[in-house]
């Protein structure tokens, strides 16, 4: 009589076990250059160059096609409302925020944090033509100042920024929201990509003037190496998931591979479980069964309750 583990193996790929095998290489090499880094200059052009070359390799690596988009714009969703929260005195650790996002029982009221999350992963999911920095600034009540038509992506996101914190010092999301939508709208990206959210520093954001933009050239620097850098080692993961999902024969594998590169984190008894998917026992061993393959991982480190993700 069978085991239940090979049972288990049988069912997700009834014809071969599957190896965690090594890692499928990207096509694409997304690193930063070592001489492109956000450090203080006495000179604007080393900035302007710094700057420039910072965003070229990070347009590169939204170009790539190993990397998981959605799946990039959630995490780093994520990580910009941790940041924001911590700039805000409130401090929340990343397992804290994924649980207040996937585990709010019904009739339970969201605290302040798992509003933070949610206007980064609506701001960071959206198209851009479908919001605007008005409606992000609005978070926070403010309007808009009326900026330089001469100035550049990063005058205007500074610009921007100083405007909402001044009028409303406590709204640091929606602030930050504003001038990141700024900044992608004029460098001409499809997404917002929080690289204000996930760069600027807790004490830049009392700055103000000259100040307030330097300060926003480093963010944009720093965010843009961090948001580089997530994105190659999803694209790695990613590969990897990609390479054993033709292979998964378990009832609604494909939707869940899917979800699994779009979300930075699932509940199986949750996200994988409905009509046309699984059951909550099957969705629960589909997830262990792809952390056993080297797939997924297990973020929550619980017995119960558990949360996967790539």
């Amino acid at each position: 009589m069978r085991s239940t583990s090979e049972q288990l193996a049988r069912s997700i790929c009834p014809r071969e076990r599957l190896p965690a095998a090594p890692c499928p290489r990207p096509q694409n090499n997304l690193t930063m250059p070592c001489r492109v880094t956000p450090r203080t200059s006495a000179h604007a052009m080393d900035e302007a160059f710094s700057l420039s070359a910072a965003l070229a390799v990070l347009e590169q690596g939204l170009e790539a096609r190993d990397v998981p988009l959605p799946l990039l714009r959630d995490r780093l969703a994520f990580d910009a409302a941790e940041a924001c929260l911590a700039h805000g005195g409130r401090p929340r650790p990343l397992s804290d925020l994924r649980d207040e996002v996937h585990f709010l029982r019904p009739g339970e009221q969201a605290g302040p944090a798992r509003a933070v999350v949610g206007l980064w992963r609506k701001a960071a999911g959206r198209p851009l033509g479908v919001q605007t920095e008005g409606s992000a600034a609005a978070g926070a009540r403010v309007s808009l100042p009326v900026t330089d038509p001469g100035a550049g992506p990063v005058e205007v996101a500074a610009t921007v920024l100083e405007a909402a914190l001044t009028a409303a010092p406590r709204e640091i999301a929606a602030a930050l929201v504003a001038a990141d939508v700024s900044l992608a709208r004029a460098f001409g990206w499809s997404h917002l990509v929080p690289v204000l959210g996930i760069g600027l520093q807790r004490r830049d954001l009392t700055a103000s003037g000259d100040e307030m933009r330097r300060a926003c050239h480093r963010a944009v620097l720093r965010g843009a190496t961090m948001a580089l850098r997530t994105a190659s080692d999803l694209a790695r993961r990613a590969a990897r998931l990609r390479a054993v999902a033709p292979k998964l024969r378990a009832r609604g594998a494909g939707a869940a591979v899917e979800l699994f590169l779009a979300r930075d984190a699932l509940a199986p008894g949750i996200a994988l479980v409905g009509p046309g998917g699984m059951q909550d026992r099957a969705a629960r061993r589909f997830c262990d069964r792809l952390v056993a393959l080297g797939v997924v991982r297990e973020l929550s480190g619980r017995t119960t309750s558990r949360l996967y993700g790539v």
